[in-house]
């Protein structure tokens, strides 16, 4: 009688934590957005297939083995802004956080970006949620947002928080959109955000906060909005979106994401 006995090795281990970790990733991007249902529409077929293949039927065999020898690039079609979630988070997270990178190679040679005004934000962030005036900031990271720029008028000013006051002032042209910032700099004003498809927002949240969302899903940015309703102050970061939050809070965030401001109270 032969005996069988199943060979587990390290590698296999490995293969498998490796597997379970990239479902992982998988499922919370596209966990409370409509990709959840239509992923599990696809499975479904999936599964009739196999059963089909297993009852030897031929005709429909045939339909269902078409539609998935397709499946690679119908999912990449269906599962675009989900890919592209999953590849910034890679290179956001994964990738530009380590000691050497080509971007960081790159600015050593043609000068880094300039520091975030981290001062003038807080102090323009907390006159605007205590006077219940709407905003919604855009603070870039690794990516300069260009494409989303050229979607407003561009200013290349320097950030300060008198001129974010009154760009989102209600009586200025430029307070219906978004500002977005790069550096030292607000690159452009009224600017044009995806929208969130993500099914589980709360119903109090308006179009500014899903718009915040949205762009944090497609870039690596994070996204300040306050509420013109309640001047209630929310972040939008990696595709999550952190309500209620006070100004200190939303201080000790933004200094810990970014690089502390060099610059003194006069030059606010």
């Amino acid at each position: 009688m032969t005996t069988l006995f199943i060979t587990i090795r390290i590698l296999d281990v490995f293969d498998i934590i490796l597997t379970a970790l990239l479902f992982y990733q998988v499922y919370r991007l596209i966990k409370g957005t409509i990709a959840i249902n239509i992923f599990i529409g696809i499975f479904a077929v999936y599964l009739v297939w196999l059963l089909v293949r297993a009852l030897n039927m031929q005709l429909l065999g045939s339909i269902l083995g078409q539609f998935i020898g397709v499946g690679v690039i119908a999912l990449i079609i269906v599962f675009q802004q989900e890919i592209r979630r999953f590849l910034i988070l890679i290179g956001t997270r994964y990738i530009s956080n380590r000691t050497f990178s080509i971007e960081k190679l790159f600015s050593s040679v043609s000068g880094s970006r300039p520091k975030i005004r981290v001062s003038s934000l807080i102090k323009s962030i907390k006159k605007l949620s205590e006077r219940k005036t709407g905003a919604l900031i855009v603070i870039a990271r690794q990516s300069e947002l260009e494409t989303y720029s050229q979607t407003g008028d561009t200013l290349d000013a320097v950030t300060s928080s008198r001129l974010l006051e009154s760009i989102f002032c209600r009586e200025s042209p430029l307070h219906d959109g978004a500002v977005i910032i790069v550096g030292d700099k607000i690159n452009a004003a009224r600017c044009v955000l995806p929208v969130s498809e993500n099914i589980n927002i709360p119903p109090q949240f308006g179009m500014r906060h899903r718009a915040a969302l949205g762009m944090s899903e497609q870039t690596d940015a994070a996204v300040v909005v306050i509420s013109e309703e309640t001047g209630g102050i929310s972040l939008a970061d990696g595709g999550q979106l952190i309500p209620n939050l006070n100004i200190r809070e939303v201080s000790e965030y933004l200094e810990r994401e970014f690089i502390h401001d060099p610059y003194v109270s006069e030059f606010t």
